[in-house]
């Protein structure tokens, strides 16, 4: 995962070349330290040292776009053998820069994943006891939006996509976006069957009306959200393709498995 490595033997690497290959004693790095201008110091000694403070810094640079990079385990192994084939103390170095930001970010996203899904499913589900005054058809409406969730997030592990800041928010976009889809079915099918009496017949006529107004609406957000495909970074390109993705198999479960389970279920009295 390193590529360059960037320490205060950098540029002395650099004087030992000037001095025809051989090694400075101390003595000689000394003098040199001394000798130099404050302006060539702040360049060659002052990132990479601290003589005031006793501290010396080791910049790596991390080869970000590697595939198979895992962040947290990288940090952990470069952490433990600082301890075990160093023999530092936790107090006597410390590993910090972007990509400890960048994945603490990331594991706190992967932590808070489950509880958001939970969270989002939850108020969803109160949302559809608020509207529709009945569990059963709080649980028939939530089951086909958590599909295109669970879906995409199965396609992103099968293909090895791996989660990040953007891919990560896309099962709650699509949870939030495609519950839309099952109020207005649920609520158009109630009321065929209060009109014609019969389950089927209130099928047809939601597929006729509602259910084609559902499919055009979901064509323009994924669109909406394919145009993200002409960008030239590569996490946005994913975000907008698996979001078109999922908001194709919401529609596709909102279409076939949500009238199933009215069917199934007659949560609406016949008249």
């Amino acid at each position: 995962e390193v590529g360059k490595v960037l320490s205060l033997a950098s540029p002395v690497r650099v004087a030992e070349a000037l001095n025809d290959g051989q090694p400075l004693d101390s003595f000689q790095l000394a003098l040199l330290y001394t000798k130099l201008p404050d302006q060539v110091k702040s360049v060659l000694i002052d990132p990479y040292v601290s003589i005031d403070h006793d501290e010396a810094r080791v910049l790596l640079r991390i080869r970000d776009t590697q595939p198979d990079l895992r962040r947290n385990n990288f940090l952990n192994r470069v952490n433990d053998e600082l301890k075990t084939e160093l023999h530092f103390t936790s107090g006597e170095v410390q590993v910090a820069g972007l990509l400890v930001l960048y994945n603490n970010m990331l594991q706190s996203l992967f932590d808070s994943q489950i509880a958001t899904l939970g969270v989002v499913m939850i108020g969803i589900a109160v949302m559809f006891l608020v509207l529709f005054r009945s569990i059963t058809l709080a649980i028939i409406g939530i089951l086909p939006n958590l599909l295109g969730a669970v879906f995409v997030l199965g396609f992103m592990g099968w293909t090895e996509i791996p989660l990040d800041m953007m891919t990560i928010t896309i099962a709650a976009i699509t949870i939030g976006i495609a519950v839309d889809n099952g109020i207005h079915y649920i609520y158009r099918f109630r009321e065929e069957v209060t009109r014609s009496g019969d389950y089927n017949q209130a099928l047809y006529a939601s597929h006729k009306s509602i259910g084609r107004a559902i499919a055009y609406t979901t064509l323009t957000i994924v669109v909406g959200f394919s145009i993200l495909v002409l960008s030239k970074f590569i996490p946005t390109i994913l975000f907008g393709l698996l979001t078109a993705t999922a908001m194709c198999v919401a529609l596709l479960s909102a279409l076939t498995l949500l009238p199933k389970l009215i069917l199934w279920w007659h949560p609406f009295p016949e008249h």
